[in-house]
This record gives C-alpha cells, sequence and structure tokens, in this order.
C-alpha cells in the first residue's frame, strides 16, 4: 500500500461514518453504499470517498475546502489529513445539514474543520483562498471555473463532472485535468 492510501485508510479508521449519519441509517454505516441524510442529499459511498482522497493527495498544514461538505463526514477526514497544523474549511448550502454536520464535528474535537452556511451567491469560499486542496462532493455540469480561481498554484481540486471524475492541477498557463472513471453524485447546486 502506498503513503497516500495508507494516511487515507487510517483517516478512515479515526472517523466513523455512522456519527455523520442520521440516526435511522446509522446501522448501515458500514456499508459501502450511499446513504440518505435528507433534504435529497446522500453520505457518499465509502469506496468513493476513499478514492477522491487519494487522487487529492491532502498533506499535513494544508488549507483545505469542502465543497457540498453534506453530513460533514469528508470535512472530519479532510481534517485528520490535514492535522492540527491544517485547516478545512467545509461550505454546505443546506441549514440544517450545516447544524448537524458542526454537532458531529464536535465529537471529534477537529477545531481546526469547521462547516459554514454557503452564500448562494457564491460558489466555495474565495475569502479564504487560495486553497491548496479542493473536494467537490456534488456533481456539477461543467468544470467550475469559480473553484479553479480559489486554488493556489499547484494545488488540486477533485470534482465529478457530468458523471465523471476529474482530478485539476492549478497551473498559471491553466489547469491541467485528468479523468479517472465514472461516478453518480447528486448535483451541484450553483
Amino acid at each position: 500500500m502506498d503513503e497516500v492510501s495508507e494516511r487515507v485508510e487510517q483517516a478512515f479508521a479515526r472517523t466513523p461514518r455512522s456519527g455523520f449519519l442520521p440516526e435511522r441509517e446509522r446501522h448501515r454505516a458500514a456499508e459501502d453504499g450511499p446513504l440518505a441524510i435528507g433534504d435529497d442529499q446522500t453520505n457518499s459511498q465509502p469506496s468513493t470517498v476513499a478514492a477522491m482522497l487519494r487522487l487529492l493527495d491532502v498533506r499535513p498544514g494544508q488549507l483545505v475546502l469542502d465543497v457540498g461538505s453534506g453530513s460533514g463526514w469528508t470535512t472530519a477526514l479532510l481534517a485528520d489529513l490535514v492535522g492540527p497544523d491544517g485547516q478545512v474549511i467545509g461550505v454546505e448550502r443546506i441549514p440544517r445539514l450545516v447544524e448537524t454536520s458542526r454537532a458531529a464535528l464536535l465529537g471529534l474535537d477537529r477545531p481546526w474543520a469547521q462547516v459554514h452556511h454557503a452564500d448562494p451567491d457564491v460558489l466555495g469560499a474565495p475569502g479564504h483562498a487560495p486553497f491548496a486542496r479542493i473536494l467537490v462532493s456534488a456533481e456539477a455540469r461543467e468544470l467550475p471555473e469559480q473553484l479553479v480561481d480559489q486554488l493556489a498554484t499547484d494545488g488540486v481540486m477533485v470534482v465529478p463532472v457530468a458523471g465523471e471524475m476529474l482530478r485539476v492541477v492549478a497551473h498559471p498557463e491553466g489547469p491541467r485535468v485528468t479523468r479517472h472513471g465514472r461516478y453518480r453524485f447528486v448535483p451541484l447546486i450553483s
């Protein structure tokens, strides 16, 4: 197992999915499938989240943006990966999910991770940019340029676009995009 995969596996072990699920779904936390969290949103399939985190290659101390943080589980996993010297900002449009994810994060004692209610007129968190890493857990119709603009030089974003997982690396001459398989996600609200 390579170093990135090992770090992701350890983050999963330290961040139980069950604490980020509604009570009625907690008994299904070990299943490798998306689970409903209400408001037509899901807690993503663990194998998909792991694949995205491996592509993202988060490092300790980085500033990371989690777009569509949903239940807060991916925010918590990212917080584990950046450690206390890093910072994770989750943004979510659905107020109830912001509240439940904040409560779940409190139980893990990772104060360097926060979930904010997303501004409906803004995609991401440009006031906190540039980000070393951006994880998008909802499907965009096309590559969201507003998020590419929030990446630091050589920053990495992993985002599902039109059913395909993209890894985007920011460069002064333009983003470099690689494709990493077909996936299904809830739509990105932009």
